[in-house]
């Protein structure tokens, strides 16, 4: 069964000790200033990868797209207008009470429904088997999708559940689904990735990029049971915000021309195939990453740093993975926007702890301001002994040994490394 989740509700991860993008974001969470909408360009352009890989990925399918604003949200508009383009045997799409889109550009009367106890817009479901040349000019869109809605009452259902995707009438509107595509809020994304698989449908989600190293979900890219979708232009992803004067983006991140806001570490997150997954990365031997590599930390160096406790070598970019390495490499997470199954193994991350060669007694962490303090936290990190207290970079002290730390690291082998002679 394949499950396409349409939602454009909000997005706002975890806050962790995350670069200053996501910091934002878990900022605007906490702030409950958290509604990001997704831009029908971006959504296009990752589902069309799937449609480059399979042309009927989505034919005789049903679309579902939960929590997700009909007829406002782009993902909406998008499945809507292309609808017979794909070949959907049916799109159904909720909302939720209390968004601040819904109703916007289309007013429906169960929008309205007196409650005390509901905010409103209050929470529908909206169903289309068939998209048909309603306005009469030679052509099927989201203008005769507007029209339909209007006209067509019994397409239209109040949600006493208020549109939450766990509620008992959004459950069953998944398990009449084939496919699912979303933004599900981030603060809830273990929770929405586990219902997905719980009944076993395909999704292709918006997410958080650190998600990959969450517990509950780093098994299943290892197990081949979820992995990165084709991914944003550029790795840039953008987002529309109701509202967004008086909020503190950090520098470059919102513009204030187009009312955008840009995020670098979001993702999607699929188990839909794609061609960009089959991509062979390209790669340079040991020896010609020591000699030409692009990267001063690589270049001209006797040999590539290991862990000292993994047994596993240091790859700090992911274009200098070499291909001659048959043993356990850590690289940076990043490394899944070009993960090809067919040519590397994942094998783990810092916390598989099953792959450790030493644990560390209690260290002293050294910030970059010079600040000391009591931690653990070299044993839930990839560890590489140095000589000398390194400058502008925390390091942990443990006896008369210093450490650094990479940022998260997750373990690979190559399945056909070109060995030489």
């Amino acid at each position: 069964m394949i499950f396409l989740l349409c939602n454009n509700s909000a997005v706002s991860p975890k806050s962790e000790s995350v670069p200053e993008g996501l910091r934002t974001l878990s900022r605007a969470k906490a702030a409950k200033e958290d509604e990001f909408y997704t831009q029908y360009g971006d959504i296009q352009q990752e589902i069309e990868a799937y449609l480059e890989f399979d042309s009927d990925t989505f034919r005789d399918r049903v679309v579902y797209c939960n929590c997700d604003d009909p007829f406002e949200s782009n993902f909406f508009k998008f499945f809507a207008a292309n609808f017979n383009r794909l070949g959907l045997k049916r799109l159904i799409s909720t909302s939720y009470d209390g968004s601040p889109i819904a109703g916007g550009q289309l007013g429906l009367p169960e929008f309205e429904v007196v409650s005390h106890s509901r905010p409103r817009p209050h929470a529908i479901s909206v169903v289309i088997d068939e998209v048909n040349d309603v306005t009469g000019d030679g052509s099927t869109g989201i203008e005769d999708v507007r029209l339909f809605l209007e006209q067509n009452p019994h397409s239209r259902t109040k949600l006493s559940g208020g549109g939450d995707f766990r509620s008992n009438e959004c459950v069953e509107l998944l398990r009449q689904a084939d496919i699912v595509v979303t933004n599900p809020p981030f603060s809830l994304f273990r929770d929405y990735v586990a219902l997905l698989l719980e009944h076993g449908v395909k999704f292709i989600i918006v997410g958080p990029k650190n998600a990959v190293t969450y517990k509950e979900i780093f098994p299943l890219i290892r197990d081949s049971k979820l992995w990165l979708g084709s991914g944003f232009a550029n790795g840039n992803a953008y987002f529309s915000i109701p509202n967004a004067q008086g909020r503190g983006f950090a520098d470059g991140v919102y513009n204030e021309e187009t009312g955008l806001v840009k995020f670098r570490n979001v993702g999607w997150f699929t188990n839909l195939d794609h061609g960009r997954r089959h991509e062979e990365l390209k790669l340079m031997t040991i020896e010609d990453n020591l000699r030409y590599s692009k990267h001063k930390e690589i270049r001209g160096k006797l040999g590539y740093d290991r862990y000292d406790n993994f047994d596993a070598i240091e790859v700090p970019f992911v274009d200098a993975i070499p291909a001659d390495y048959e043993g356990m490499m850590g690289v940076p997470i990043t490394f899944l926007d070009r993960y090809n199954p067919e040519q590397f193994e994942i094998l783990g991350y810092e916390h598989s702890y099953s792959l450790h060669v030493r644990d560390y007694p209690a260290q002293i962490q050294v910030d970059k301001s010079g600040k000391r303090s009591k931690v653990t936290k070299l044993n839930d990190a990839c560890a590489i002994k140095v000589e000398s207290p390194p400058s502008n970079q925390t390091y942990y002290i443990v006896g008369d040994e210093l450490f650094i730390a990479p940022y998260k690291r997750i373990f690979i082998r190559n399945r056909k490394p070109q060995l030489q002679g």
